[in-house]
């Protein structure tokens, strides 16, 4: 009876050792897939046309008053609902051009979790004032060691696969809310495209490449030149863009056009965006997520003629697309 029972005894801990290094290889195993999935995975964050002001009333259809707390209602949602590669912010930080405005809006964004960059906007710039883009990138290079960058329009790879260039969409030598990519910009484009042929490209810029609707006031100027050389690039290409606060997404081959809506504007709103790349296809999930103040975004409706159209469809809001390689 005592050998039976030591025999038992002994099969029992063989037992358990086996199960346990079948758990560490199935764990190992699972890890590793995780692993592989996350490093073809690129997820974003965009909120653009923030606009915060710590001095500003509301407008006609800009909840000012309340955009400090818009932004760190945003900010709260991202941190709980991570990881994120990285945030971006695409232009109009700021509602009106001044120095300490920049610097108290860096303050709010430095309490997100995960690495932020952002492109200057048409409100973030002075046309015969201090904060030259000059000087909003200085100032965001003092306070965020991500935007160290030598020139306002710069590119970064986040990892592998992936090349993210952020381009300077704003016109600074005259009042105007249209824009237009410079010809040594253009060229420096050209560039990138030239040296990431293979890679999965997001381009980040404030005045639209593709309008989400007409506004001759607000578009790019020589959009067409711009669009054509993106449409060079053969593997898949996602642009985040901003300036008109609506929800709209586009789709042309390769190219997916991603528009965001303004935080202190209905639907006080911004994207998370999930790219999925590999040999043969990308899949990109698109998400639009709503402020949880409930209060602004009722009020900041009434504030609008025509909020549907700024709501966009639900295919607008949240869809998943596939972008495939061009011959």
């Amino acid at each position: 009876m005592m050998k039976n029972h030591k025999k038992k005894k002994q099969e029992s801990f063989f037992s358990k050792v086996v199960n346990f290094i079948l758990t560490i290889l199935i764990a190992c195993a699972i890890g590793s897939q995780v692993c592989t999935a996350a490093n073809n995975n690129l997820r974003i964050a965009q909120v653009s046309d923030a606009h915060f002001s710590s001095f500003e009333e509301n407008t006609s259809y800009k909840f000012l008053k309340r955009s400090g707390d818009l932004l760190d209602d945003v900010i709260f949602q991202i941190n709980t609902s991570g990881p994120y590669d990285f945030v971006m912010f695409t232009g109009d930080l700021i509602n009106y051009p001044k120095i300490s405005e920049l610097e108290k809006f860096t303050t709010h964004a430095n309490k997100l979790m995960y690495p932020w960059y952002a492109i200057d906007g048409n409100h973030d710039i002075s046309i015969d004032g201090p904060l030259t883009k000059r000087k909003f990138l200085e100032i965001l290079a003092n306070n965020n060691e991500n935007m160290t960058q030598k020139n306002i329009y710069y590119a970064f790879t986040p990892k592998k696969g992936f090349r993210v260039i952020c381009l300077d969409s704003i016109i600074d030598y005259k009042l105007t809310a249209n824009g237009e990519i410079s010809n040594e910009e253009f060229l420096w484009l050209k560039e990138e495209l030239e040296n990431h042929p293979k890679d999965t490209i997001v381009v980040c810029t404030h005045v639209p490449i593709i309008e989400p609707y007409s506004s001759s006031n607000h578009k790019l100027l020589n959009e067409y030149e711009v669009r054509k050389l993106l449409k060079t690039h053969k593997y898949p290409l996602v642009v985040l863009q901003g300036h008109y606060h609506g929800v709209k997404i586009k789709q042309d081959e390769n190219m997916l056009v991603i528009s965001c809506p303004s935080l202190v504007t209905y639907p006080n709103a911004f994207r998370v965006i999930n790219i999925n790349s590999n040999k043969n296809r990308t899949l990109v999930d698109v998400y639009l997520k709503e402020t949880n103040l409930k209060d602004i975004q009722s009020r900041s409706k009434l504030r609008l003629m025509g909020s549907e159209k700024l709501y966009g469809d639900e295919n607008d809001r949240n869809a998943t697309f596939k972008l495939g390689r061009k011959n």
